[in-house]
């Protein structure tokens, strides 16, 4: 696995619906994200290719909220990319699987990679989306709270925020309660896509197994959890260029975390 992992595989197995998980050592974030880019090195045309195609995503979404002036809404889908962002994933999980076994990789199969377990993987994406359209509903309705139901301009929008009492509540209001759906987001899709690409399991066994690897390593795992919203947010104010590299940095990363907190066991 590259690092050794410290201590062994807990116990609890939760009547069957809980792999064994590993308790993992502070400085393997830094190793994943080491590995995550030797993956990403090895085929770069490939998990480029995939990085260029969510970037060109985001500057499109981004674009059509310009377009309607509501470019205030993109704070909130902003911190809502980690709610989606372990599907957006799944392409470099797949590369990163195909690299560890000696597969040959293909833009196709790694395109069509959902397609092993379309229903679970899709319940699961199901889930990640609906936290993010709740996140967004809620952000919408802590706006109104401060500012009324309609939406300022952009300028103004930033000037209040940093300038007045209200906005500097406003942002830490927001933040968090972002927090916390952001945190039981990250739980819940830690391990649980990868999961579900690589071994024959359930969408509640997935996901029950991810929280598990969360709760087991979670001073481990918080700061894991910072390393990807620093590259994430580092993707974006780049007017999402960054994400050409930072999004297949983090999914090959994601891989190797995976394969380290989950244990061997079925």
């Amino acid at each position: 696995m590259g690092e050794k992992l410290i201590g062994p595989a807990l116990d609890a197995e939760y009547a069957g619906l809980v792999l064994p998980i590993n308790r993992v050592d502070v400085e393997m974030p830094w190793g994943w994200l080491r590995r995550g880019w030797q993956d990403m090195a090895r085929v770069p045309q490939v998990s480029l290719t995939f990085g260029l195609f969510i970037a060109a995503i985001s500057v499109v979404i981004l674009y059509g909220l310009w377009q309607q002036d509501f470019l205030a809404y993109s704070f909130p889908l902003a911190s809502g990319f980690m709610f989606v962002a372990p599907l957006l994933g799944i392409a470099f999980y797949e590369i990163s699987r195909r690299l560890e076994m000696g597969a040959p990789i293909h833009f196709r199969d790694i395109a069509v990679a959902w397609a092993k377990r379309p229903g679970r993987i899709f319940t699961l994406g199901l889930i990640m989306m609906l936290f993010q359209v709740a996140w967004m509903r809620i952000a919408t309705l802590i706006y109104a709270l401060f500012f009324g139901p309609q939406p300022v301009e952009w300028a103004n929008f930033v000037l209040t925020i940093v300038t007045t009492t209200d906005g500097l509540i406003f942002l830490l209001v927001g933040t968090a309660v972002g927090g916390v759906l952001a945190a039981v987001c990250f739980a819940i899709g830690l391990v649980s896509f990868p999961l579900l690409l690589d071994r024959d399991v359930g969408t509640a066994q997935a996901i029950a197994t991810s929280i598990a690897a969360s709760v087991a390593n979670w001073r481990v795992l918080a700061g894991w959890g910072a390393l990807i919203v620093l590259f994430t947010g580092a993707g974006l104010i780049t007017g999402c260029l960054g994400l050409i590299v930072t999004m297949p940095l983090i999914g090959h990363a994601s891989w190797h975390a995976y394969r380290d907190l989950v244990g061997e066991g079925t």
